[in-house]
């Protein structure tokens, strides 16, 4: 099962319609995963998963906004951004920038 970091801002229309899915009222502190970075920093997400991957989406203030505006709009978004599986490596240079 591969398993990708995406931040919100990168979120595809399937990945938010799942998120909202699976979170209708929201998320909690009960849903909220924790994890160190490479470079220590405190990184904090959600967890959705299909048949062949699991996404963590970090959160941040803006998340439950997008998703809320996503719920009520019953419309597509625009953040039709594809989500690529990456490395672990590639995830450390992600968190660099």
């Amino acid at each position: 099962m591969k398993r990708v970091i995406v931040d919100f801002k990168k979120l595809n229309k399937d990945i938010l319609n799942l998120l909202v899915e699976k979170f209708p009222d929201g998320y909690s502190d009960e849903d909220i995963i924790s994890f160190k970075n490479h470079h220590n920093d405190m990184i904090e997400a959600v967890e959705v998963k299909t048949e062949d991957t699991i996404y963590l989406v970090k959160i941040s203030e803006r998340l439950a906004g997008v998703m809320q505006d996503h719920e009520d709009d019953g419309v597509d978004t625009d953040m039709d951004i594809p989500v690529a599986t990456v490395s672990k490596e590639e995830m450390a240079e992600q968190e660099e920038e």
